[in-house]
C-alpha cells in the first residue's frame, strides 16, 4: 500500500481547482458517488453533503482523513471517525460571506414579499400592490443565533447597510467580539422578545434539535420574520407551517431543511409567505472555489504528516503523530 499512489475521493462535485492541487501534490483524484476500484489505496475523502458513516469507512480501510467541504460536520460520525484514527477537517469560514448575503437576501425577500409580487406580475396582477404588506427594515431589531463568521457578517450588512439595531445569542462568543462588531449580547428568550428579524446560524448538535419550535414561535414578536441558513434541524417544520399560518410569524426564509430535499407534501412548500432556496447560500462560486481549495489543501497536509488548518478532532490527530 505505501508504494502506491494515494487516492482521494471527492464524493460529490467540487469546484476544479481541488483537483488540480492534489494532482499537482501527486495525489490521484476519483470524483462520483461511486466508490473507487480499489478502496484501498482510497486516503482522503471530501464530502459536502453527503453521509460519512462508520460502514463507509470500514470500506476504506486505509482512509486517513475526511474533508468537509464546509463548515458543518453534522453528517459525519466523528465517534467513529475517532475510534479509526481518522482526522476529521472543515473550511470554517470559507463560504461565510456567501451565507451572510444569502440570510440578508432572504430577510430581504420575505420583508418585501418578492416572490409574490415577481408571480403576480407575471399573472398580470398589477394590483397585487393595494393587498400585500411591504416592510421596512431600518429601525427593526435583527436577532442573530450564533455570532460566528457569517452570524458577524450579516450583523455588520444589516446594521450599516439597513440601519437595523442588532442583537445576539451567542455564549461561547465573547464580549469582545460583540463590541467589535456592534452587536449587543442577549439571553434567548430576551432576543425573541424584541427581534423583528430571527436569523440563525450555528452548527447542528444533539442539545439543539428542533430548539425552533411551538414555544420559541409563541415567545417571538407577532409577525416577526424567521430566516435559516444553517441547519434544518434546528426548527420544527410542522410547528413553523403552524405559525405562519395562523399570522403569529410574518414570513420565513428557509435555505435548509430536515430531510433534504423536503419530502412532498410539506406545508412550508405552498406557503406564500415563506421564501425557499435548495441549501444554496454558500454556493457561490467564489466560495465554492474557498472551500475546495481549502479542502484539497487540507488533505495534501495530512497525508504528508503536516497539521492541517481546521481539524474538526485534534485529540485524533495527535495521537496519529505519537503512533507514528
Amino acid at each position: 500500500m505505501a508504494s502506491e499512489t494515494p487516492v482521494c475521493w471527492i464524493m460529490q462535485p467540487v469546484h476544479p481547482v481541488a483537483g488540480v492541487l492534489l494532482a499537482e501534490a501527486g495525489i490521484d483524484v476519483h470524483q462520483g458517488a461511486q466508490a473507487p476500484a480499489a478502496p484501498a489505496r482510497v486516503r482522503a475523502l471530501v464530502s459536502r453533503n453527503a453521509p460519512v458513516d462508520a460502514s463507509l469507512m470500514d470500506r476504506l480501510p486505509e482512509l486517513a482523513v475526511v474533508a468537509k467541504h464546509g463548515a458543518g460536520i453534522d453528517a459525519i460520525d466523528m465517534a467513529a471517525a475517532d475510534a479509526r484514527g481518522i482526522v476529521v477537517v472543515a473550511t470554517p469560514g470559507a463560504n461565510a460571506q456567501s451565507v451572510a448575503e444569502h440570510a440578508l437576501m432572504l430577510m430581504l425577500a420575505v420583508a418585501k414579499r418578492l416572490v409574490a409580487a415577481d408571480k403576480a406580475m407575471r399573472a398580470d396582477d398589477f394590483a397585487f400592490k393595494f393587498r400585500s404588506d411591504f416592510r421596512e427594515l431600518q429601525g427593526l431589531t435583527l436577532g442573530i443565533v450564533g455570532l460566528g463568521d457569517s452570524g458577524r457578517r450579516l450583523a455588520r450588512m444589516a446594521g450599516l447597510g439597513l440601519g437595523m439595531r442588532v442583537v445576539a445569542h451567542s455564549p461561547s462568543v465573547p464580549d469582545a467580539v460583540f463590541a467589535e462588531w456592534g452587536v449587543t449580547r442577549l439571553s434567548l428568550a430576551e432576543l425573541l422578545a424584541c427581534a423583528d428579524v430571527v436569523s440563525l446560524h450555528v452548527p447542528a448538535r444533539p442539545d439543539n434539535a428542533r430548539m425552533f419550535g411551538a414555544a420559541a414561535f409563541a415567545a417571538m414578536k407577532p409577525g416577526a420574520i424567521l430566516v435559516n441558513t444553517a441547519r434544518g434541524s434546528l426548527v420544527d417544520e410542522t410547528a413553523l407551517a403552524e405559525a405562519l399560518s395562523s399570522g403569529r410569524l410574518g414570513g420565513a426564509g428557509l435555505d435548509v431543511f430536515a430531510p433534504e430535499p423536503p419530502l412532498p407534501g410539506n406545508p412550508l412548500l405552498v406557503l406564500d409567505n415563506v421564501v425557499l432556496s435548495p441549501h444554496a447560500a454558500g454556493s457561490t462560486g467564489a466560495a465554492l472555489e474557498r472551500m475546495a481549495r481549502a479542502v484539497a489543501e487540507q488533505v495534501i497536509d495530512v497525508l504528508a504528516g503536516r497539521r492541517p488548518a481546521h481539524l474538526a478532532n485534534p485529540a485524533t490527530w495527535d495521537r496519529r503523530q505519537t503512533k507514528e
